[in-house]
This record gives structure tokens, sequence and C-alpha cells, in this order.
């Protein structure tokens, strides 16, 4: 079963500046609460379809590290990517980006594809019993802290 998730914010810069911090995922634990940090795979050095990256998360005593592969990125519109745990493909995240009058508004989503199977896993191994509220709070401060850089 696919569960989106999506939380918007405007954001006082243009939709290129935004694009490029989001789309740098060496960047990426500025803004996140739970990834802290990735890096390209050898050969991969950019935001382009097929990339991809390992994200290294943590929440609490809990770390894990997931494999992100991209799957689209257009330049100041929108950039996505599969994340994967031992070639298995368990959520897909993404950024729009709408023009505004002051700016762009941002919207982040996420799409938890885990199957009732793999959901006591997955709390184990994060240490996060209710996944959805928990993206609901990152993704809000995600947006908040990048938010900040890019408009202070």
């Amino acid at each position: 079963m696919t569960e989106r998730l999506e939380i918007s914010r405007d954001i006082a810069a243009t939709p290129e500046v935004v694009y490029a911090a989001i789309s740098d995922v060496t960047r990426m634990g500025e803004w996140s609460e739970e990834c802290h940090s990735c890096v390209w795979h050898d050969g991969c050095d950019g935001p382009v379809v097929g990339a991809t990256f390992d994200g290294h998360n943590r929440a609490g005593d809990h770390e894990w590290t997931t494999v992100g592969r991209v799957i689209q990125a257009d330049p100041g519109r929108a950039f996505a990517f599969e994340c994967s745990m031992h070639d298995f493909h368990y959520s897909t995240w993404g950024y729009r980006i709408e023009p505004t009058a002051s700016g762009c508004r941002v919207t982040e989503w996420s799409d938890d594809l885990r199957p009732e199977s793999a959901l006591e896993m997955s709390a184990q191994i994060s240490g996060i019993a209710d996944r959805t509220e928990r993206n609901r709070q990152t993704m809000s401060g995600t947006l908040e802290r990048l938010a900040a850089a890019l408009e202070g």
C-alpha cells in the first residue's frame, strides 16, 4: 500500500536557488533532522537521473544507511529519489518547486512503499514506531531549516 505524505512551505528564494540546495544531497544534513549526511557513490557527483548515493540516518541511538537513486532532476522544478536498503525499494522522496510572487512554494513529499510485513523490521532498524508522524515532523523541520538557510 502506498501512502503519500506532503508538506509545503513558501520560501523567499528563487526556484533555482532552492533546487540547487535540495539537489545537492551532500548538504542534506544541514536541513534534515534524521538524514545527517549523504555521499555520492563513485562515478556520481551530482543530481542526474540514475545517480546514486548513500544516505546516513539516525534517530536517537539507532543508525542506518540507505541507498538513494535519483529518479527526477528537473532544475528549478523538481528533484526526487528512491530509497532502498538491501535492494528493497521502501520509499520514494521528492520535492516540487513552484514559483510564487515572493519566491517559491516547496513541497516535500514521501511515498511509503513498505508492505505490512516490513513495518516491524523497519521500526526495529530506526527505533520509530509511527513513521508517518515522524516524517510529518521531520519534513516540516527540514523545510524550516532550508528556508532559514536560504532566506538568511
